[in-house]
């Protein structure tokens, strides 16, 4: 795979898989995983309405991750970037971040900060 340049070895190939499925606005990858094999599948454009709640959750998460190794947090700001969802609709993106949240998937970067405006948040494992 490596001769073939479809693989490297300083380990980047998600990073950069996630990246431009944001850039390109398509919905999350599913990695599945078992004792012999990893599988990736990755899906075509699909509008934010018509993702279901797991699959919000795993693009904010992933979300989390790509901010996270690119030495930024995550925001309520940046998720709607992701999604392009118009700063008036701040709720839907809100509301993603709590379930995310909720399924454990993500963590407060500053508990200590009670300021709903300016949260930032980290992958749960970080």
């Amino acid at each position: 795979m490596r001769r073939m340049g479809f693989c490297e070895e300083k380990g980047s190939g998600l990073d950069k898989v996630i990246f431009y499925n944001e850039l390109y606005q398509l919905p999350p990858i599913n990695v599945f995983t078992d004792e012999h094999r990893t599988r990736v599948t990755i899906y075509s454009y699909n509008s934010l309405n018509n993702l279901d709640k797991k699959e919000k959750v795993r693009a904010c998460y992933q979300h989390s991750c790509l901010k996270w190794v690119s030495h930024e947090k995550m925001t309520n700001q940046s998720l709607r970037e992701r999604f392009s969802i118009d700063d008036k609709n701040a709720a839907i993106a809100s509301r993603i971040i709590k379930d995310t949240f909720e399924a454990g998937k993500i963590k407060e970067d500053d508990p200590e900060n009670k300021s709903r405006k300016h949260r930032s948040y980290v992958p749960f494992w970080a």
